[in-house]
């Protein structure tokens, strides 16, 4: 017996739980990224992860405590790819911005089933949901605000953080709209217009 409980084939009780947590969230992706969140019940992602519904159940209190957990770990992944891009980005504003969005587009074209999670099977869960959502969106204007008023040397006003807010809204759309119809476009397509609309956005400044 140790601190973390008995040990099973060298995992603690604590690393099995965790284990059975992610192949939950594996299932979860697979089946609400296919065959979407409303068709997919609790038995249907248990049986697909191996497990029985007693396992679900120790990570996820119901069937949307699951999509909500799934949908952080996604958006913290996407999140962490758009700055990492960005980090690596060389000083001109347009170039970040391009790095970012780069970033942003290929980790969910790279996966359609987390596009598909992201952008449209969370839409109108639930209030909870939605705050979600919202605070994503909120956090990549923040980025996009933050950048622009280091290029610009001042302070963002009211006009320029809508514009930002704008900006990440059509960015979103213009992926669903990428997922909705086909996804023809290739992801470097997807790019060149955002970057294009940012760029002239930003040149619009006052």
């Amino acid at each position: 017996m140790t601190s973390t409980g008995r040990r099973y084939a060298g995992l603690s009780t604590e690393q099995r739980t965790q284990a059975r947590r992610a192949a939950v969230l594996e299932a979860a992706l697979d089946l609400f990224g296919t065959a979407g969140y409303p068709a997919t019940s609790v038995k249907q992602v248990c049986r697909a992860a191996g497990l029985t519904e007693r396992y679900f159940y120790e990570s996820f209190t119901d069937r949307e405590d699951c999509l909500a957990k799934l949908y952080d770990q996604l958006a913290g992944e996407m999140y962490a790819a758009t700055l990492a891009s960005i980090a690596a980005a060389g000083p001109d504003v347009d170039e970040i911005a391009r790095a970012g969005l780069d970033g942003f587009v290929r980790y969910l074209t790279d996966d359609p089933r987390r596009a598909r999670v992201v952008l449209v099977e969370v839409v109108g869960v639930s209030p909870g949901m939605e705050e979600r959502r919202h605070a994503v969106l909120h956090d990549y204007s923040e980025v996009v605000t933050a950048t622009w008023g280091a290029a610009e040397a001042r302070p963002m006003d009211t006009a320029d953080r809508l514009t930002t807010v704008a900006l990440v809204g059509g960015v979103n759309h213009l992926l669903v709209n990428w997922l909705m119809t086909g996804s023809q476009e290739s992801p470097g397509e997807l790019v060149d217009v955002c970057a294009r609309l940012f760029s002239a956005a930003r040149g619009a400044l006052d």
